[in-house]
Formats: C-alpha cells, sequence, structure tokens
C-alpha cells in the first residue's frame, strides 16, 4: 500500500490528525453535553411549578396544597401544577432538537475553524524542516557552498539543522581533498612519463641509432601512449564521480556534431559508414564530461566495429529526457555480458577481439551519466555489435 498510495505531506498529515482529533473529542463533549442535558430536563419537568408559570390550563394539573398542613396565618399559596407526561416528552424532544442542531452548528464552525489556525501553526512549525529539505534539495545539485545556518532556539529542529552543516562541512572538505589529490596525480603521473617520451625520441632521432633501437623506441613509445591514455581514462573517472562545477547549457547534439568531426578520420581508414541523426537534445551539465562522454561512445563503436560496418549517432528528446545513442556492428553479445561492459577494467576480449582499450570508456560514460542525473543502458544488436544510450534530464 505504501508503493501505491500518496502519503501526501507532514503539514497535510499533521493538520488532518489534528483536526479528527478536535471533532472526536467535540463529538464526545457535545454527546455527553445532550445526555446530561437530557436527564436535567426530565428532571426538571417532573418538578410541580405553580399555576401562574403555566403557558396553559390543558398541559398541566391542579394540585392544591393539603388542608391539614395550612398555615391560617400565612398568605394562600399558588396552586402548584405538573406537566404530564406527554407534554413533557414533547418539550424534551424539541429542545434536544434545537440543542442539536445549534451545538452542532457550533461545534462544526468551531472545529473548522481549529483546522485552519492548526493548518497555519503546522506550517509555521515545519517551516525549519522546509528549510532543511530546500538545502538538501540544492546540495543535490552539487552546491556543497549551501549551508542551512538555522536561527532558531535549541531544540531537536536546531541539532538537526546544526548537524546537518557539520555534515556538510565535512564533505565539502573531503571532495575539496579528492580535487587536490586529482590535480595533484595528474601532475605527478604524467611528468614522468613525458619525460620519458622525450627521451626515447630523442634516442630514436639520433642519426647513429640502429634499427633494433628505432624498433625499441617505437615499441616504448606505443607503451608509453597507452599508459598516458590509462592514466587521462582514471583521472577523467575518478573527475566525472566527483562534483561538477561547471553547468551550462549543452546541446548533445552540437557535441555529437564536433566528435564526429573529430573522428572523420578514423572511420574513413575504416571504411565505416556514419549515419547521423541529430536532433536537438539540450541538457544542463559539465560541456567538458560531456564531450568525454560522447567521445568515448563514438571512440568504442568505432574501435570495436567491423572493417565497412554501420557507426550509427542519435540525438533527440523523448519523455524520459535528452538522449544521445551510438551503436555499430560488431561481435555477437549476449544480455547477460552487457553489464560487465559497465565495469572498469573489465573487456570482452574474447568476444570482441581487442585489446587496445582501457577498460575504462563505458565506465567513464556511466559515471558521466550518473553525476548528471542521468543513466547509460546497453543493448547488443540484430545480427552483431551494440548500441549504447545515456539519457540525461532535458534543460528546463
Amino acid at each position: 500500500m505504501s508503493r501505491t498510495v500518496p502519503r501526501g505531506s507532514l503539514r497535510f498529515r499533521l493538520t488532518a490528525v489534528f483536526g479528527i482529533m478536535f471533532f472526536l473529542a467535540g463529538a464526545a463533549i457535545f454527546g455527553g453535553a445532550l445526555i446530561l442535558v437530557g436527564n436535567s430536563m426530565e428532571y426538571t419537568l417532573g418538578l410541580p411549578f405553580p399555576a401562574a408559570q403555566q403557558s396553559g390550563p390543558d398541559t398541566a394539573r391542579t394540585t392544591p396544597m393539603s388542608p391539614d398542613r395550612a398555615d391560617p396565618a400565612a398568605p394562600s399559596p399558588l396552586p402548584m401544577v405538573v406537566i404530564d407526561a406527554a407534554s413533557r416528552e414533547t418539550v424534551l424532544a424539541s429542545m434536544q432538537t434545537n440543542l442539536m442542531v445549534k451545538g452542532g452548528l457550533t461545534v462544526l464552525a468551531v472545529g473548522v475553524v481549529a483546522t485552519t489556525l492548526g493548518w497555519l501553526v503546522t506550517g509555521r512549525l515545519l517551516r525549519p524542516l522546509n528549510r532543511i529539505t530546500s538545502t538538501a534539495e540544492r546540495i543535490a545539485g552539487r552546491t556543497l557552498q549551501q549551508r542551512i545556518d538555522l536561527d532558531a532556539p535549541p531544540g531537536e529542529v536546531k541539532r538537526l539543522a546544526d548537524s546537518f552543516d557539520s555534515m556538510l562541512d565535512r564533505l565539502d572538505q573531503a571532495f575539496a581533498g579528492q580535487d587536490r589529490f586529482i590535480a595533484n596525480a595528474a601532475h605527478e603521473l604524467k611528468t614522468p612519463l613525458a619525460v620519458g617520451r622525450t627521451l626515447v625520441e630523442v634516442a630514436v632521432a639520433r642519426p647513429t641509432a640502429s634499427a633494433d633501437v628505432k624498433q625499441l623506441g617505437e615499441n616504448l613509445l606505443a607503451v608509453n601512449e597507452r599508459h598516458e591514455r590509462l592514466i587521462d581514462a582514471l583521472l577523467t573517472l575518478a573527475r566525472a564521480e566527483s562534483a561538477t562545477s561547471d553547468l551550462l547549457p549543452v546541446d548533445l547534439a552540437e557535441v555529437a556534431c564536433s566528435v564526429l568531426d573529430q573522428m572523420d578520420e578514423r572511420c574513413r581508414r575504416r571504411n565505416l559508414r556514419v549515419r547521423a541523426h541529430l536532433d536537438e537534445a539540450p541538457v544542463t551539465g559539465d560541456p567538458l564530461l560531456l564531450e568525454q562522454m560522447i567521445g568515448n561512445l563514438v571512440d568504442n563503436a568505432v574501435k570495436y566495429n567491423l572493417d565497412e560496418g554501420v557507426l550509427d549517432v542519435r540525438t533527440g528528446t523523448t519523455a524520459a529526457g535528452a538522449f544521445v545513442s551510438v551503436g555499430n556492428d560488431g561481435a555477437t553479445l549476449t544480455p547477460h555480458e552487457i553489464p560487465v561492459l559497465f565495469e572498469p577494467f573489465r573487456r570482452l576480449t574474447d568476444r570482441v577481439g581487442s585489446t587496445r582499450g582501457s577498460g575504462l570508456g563505458l565506465s567513464i560514460v556511466r559515471a558521466v551519466a550518473h553525476t548528471h542525473h542521468g543513466d547509460a543502458a546497453a543493448a547488443p544488436r540484430t545480427g552483431g555489435g551494440l548500441t549504447v544510450t545515456v539519457t540525461l534530464p532535458c534543460a528546463r
């Protein structure tokens, strides 16, 4: 039931509970008052009254005083009357009806006023919680600099807000430390590779270098290049999984068109047929990460494609959001092998037949998609190959 029935807001639920409790309490009090008033009126109407206070002779009978108890010196008392049973029931029913109508309307009016006041008071009491929720939603958009900074008397809500601010401080420091680590790692890891590449290039370029030295130098340069790509991929993956700061309007169609222009020469060398259907797909995100994401998709599609195969690139919007889809021909894959492709350093080399990749391409794609509140999915193509689709929220 909790999955199908909406629970509503806390303010609405509290107001409904307090309103129902008030109406139940008011109904109980009103019912008790009706019983007490009915018993009192029945007792009162059973007492004798002076004849002068009765409204007519038809509804009463006179009860004279006993002559043995009469005081000759006292003035003659008024004759006493007693209301008969039928008249008593009529008067009692009329008074109960009048009391029930007016009392019920009073309880209803007071209940509506009390419920309205309860709605207003509940909103006032829940305002700090709404502020905490709004701050949490902004933080979910990767803005760790936000703080609640609740100005309220000491209490449970104040403690919750202060604890939340303390947690944000620790998270902000952790992400800042991660960014510094990524920057330092990029410097410390790339510098030795750059120095080694320069030394190998100088050694190979010497006139006295033999053919074996040149062949060894080319192999070392290839290994060095692969290490550089691996480090770049690792740094990109770490940056994709951290907070994004540059959130700008981006059209996935324009990014895909730019990536295809960069891959044009490689596609020509493989004699690939490129099919591009690039409809407008506006999103909000980090332009560099989104370009890296689409670049990885197209790079994988070219790298693991068949010679003279098809490269299918599509962008557009659906009810789920903006999407970019890249498909290629290639080895036949089964559905249970698809999740493995998104794991870091996992390659289906026995089925794809290539060990040139680092195994981080689709991991980076999914990390970038999750950072932008989207998702990446893959499906095997009929006849062999793979189609990877990334869906992101459309730009507002």
